[in-house]
């Protein structure tokens, strides 16, 4: 009894009738729109329905890149901790100690140490997603997935980590004897998102913007560095008031999203500085910086959707 199968067989058919039924079988495949969908709108939603279709794929995406971070090390997952630590120990014996910062600011490892969670997320994803089509030129130079899916995948990285320094940090508070109880934890979800939102804007623009211009990711470090001290974070915000107070520099210094999500952070958990100084209406600053944080989102991911289709190409 002989049996019949269906398609085109390689080993029983010639080269041209399987080239032929390729090329009808290709022909039957929708085509995918490689440039920015349209719509102010519509293009936005487009491009999250199909990274929600493809999320089992952000997931391991997600767990790859926290492997990969620390591939073949003996200590692994244990250097998330380790790392905060010794940048904590440094800061809090260079500029707490030795330049006598810890004198004018009241438990001074936790103060340093609130904002330089926060600062580390920032950091971590807009450092990791400005490489990360570079880094995953093979993936997309071979199949069809959404592009934006390798900037979020860092996010979720990044989430992890900072999770972890999340704990660190309730940790210390505890053993301060100074747990965060009050209402002040309100400023923690609020300047959380304020971190995530305008650091995940900046990670889909630049990663884009590196793949044609690779001095994207030197300058990046340059300026990651300068926003970093012109964040409140190794130093108090009041220094600063004393020195800038309601002028226009003084403005412009609030006007920096991550000067606003740090304080939130320092109100949250630096219970010692319950009493310290703090900007004016600083729950509607981090408000104000969300909506704005959110419509420079929108602007990235239409940056990285018009770029996005000669990808392949510059790769």
């Amino acid at each position: 009894m002989s049996s019949h199968t269906s398609g085109p067989s390689p080993d029983r058919s010639s080269p041209a009738e399987y080239a032929a039924a390729r090329r009808a079988e290709l022909a039957r495949e929708p085509l995918r729109q490689a440039g920015a969908a349209r719509g102010l709108a519509s293009g936005p939603i487009a491009a999250l329905r199909d990274i929600w279709a493809h999320r089992e794929l952000l997931g391991l995406l997600v767990r790859r890149e926290l492997k990969s971070r620390y591939k073949d090390s003996v200590l692994g997952f244990v250097w998330s901790v380790i790392r905060p630590l010794v940048m904590l120990l440094v800061y809090y014996v260079a500029l707490g100690r030795f330049l006598g910062a810890a004198r004018g600011i009241d438990d001074f490892a936790i103060f340093i140490y609130a904002g330089l969670t926060v600062w580390t997320l920032f950091n971590e994803i807009v450092t990791a997603g400005t490489g990360s089509i570079v880094n995953n030129s093979g993936l997309i130079k071979k199949v069809y997935l959404p592009r934006e899916i390798f900037p979020i995948a860092t996010v979720g990285s990044a989430l992890f980590n900072f999770g972890i320094q999340v704990v660190i940090l309730l940790g210390a508070t505890a053993v301060a004897g100074k747990f965060p109880w009050g209402g002040e934890l309100a400023y923690f979800p609020v300047a959380l998102a304020v971190a995530l939102v305008w650091a995940t804007a900046f990670a889909l623009a630049l990663s884009a913007w590196n793949v044609y211009l690779r001095d994207v990711g030197y300058l990046v470090e340059v300026f990651l560095m300068i926003f970093f001290w012109a964040s409140p974070i190794v130093y108090s915000w009041s220094y600063v008031n004393k020195e800038l107070g309601a002028s226009f520099l003084g403005e412009l210094y609030l006007a920096n999203p991550m000067t606003l999500s740090v304080l939130g952070f320092q109100q949250s958990f630096w219970v010692a500085g319950s009493g310290s100084a703090v900007p004016d209406h600083l729950m509607t600053r981090l408000l104000i910086a969300l909506a704005i944080g959110l419509v420079a989102l929108w602007a990235g991911q239409r940056v990285f959707a018009r770029l996005q289709a000669s990808f392949a190409q510059e790769l």
